[in-house]
């Protein structure tokens, strides 16, 4: 087992919990069927980027990007 895949395994290992605690963080959407009559208009707030809610989404897809390539190059390497 080379040194890459060591370094490369521990980043997978490291994205996987970052991604796990993340999801977990983020709230539900139990907007149910209200969101079919206009619930859903508070999506697309100008400021949900700088809420809790949108940097936890933005660590949600940066830690997903970093596990899909990690682990195509474990798989590449192995």
């Amino acid at each position: 087992m080379g040194v890459l895949s060591i370094i490369a395994t521990v980043v997978l290992v490291l994205a996987a919990l970052v991604l796990i605690a993340t999801v977990l963080l983020q709230p539900g959407e139990s907007n149910g069927l209200g969101a079919i009559a206009g619930g859903a208009e508070t999506f697309f707030g100008k400021s949900k980027a700088k809420t809790m809610e949108g940097k936890l989404a933005l660590a949600t897809k940066i830690a997903a990007g970093v596990f899909i390539v990690m682990a195509l190059l474990i798989a590449a390497i192995g």
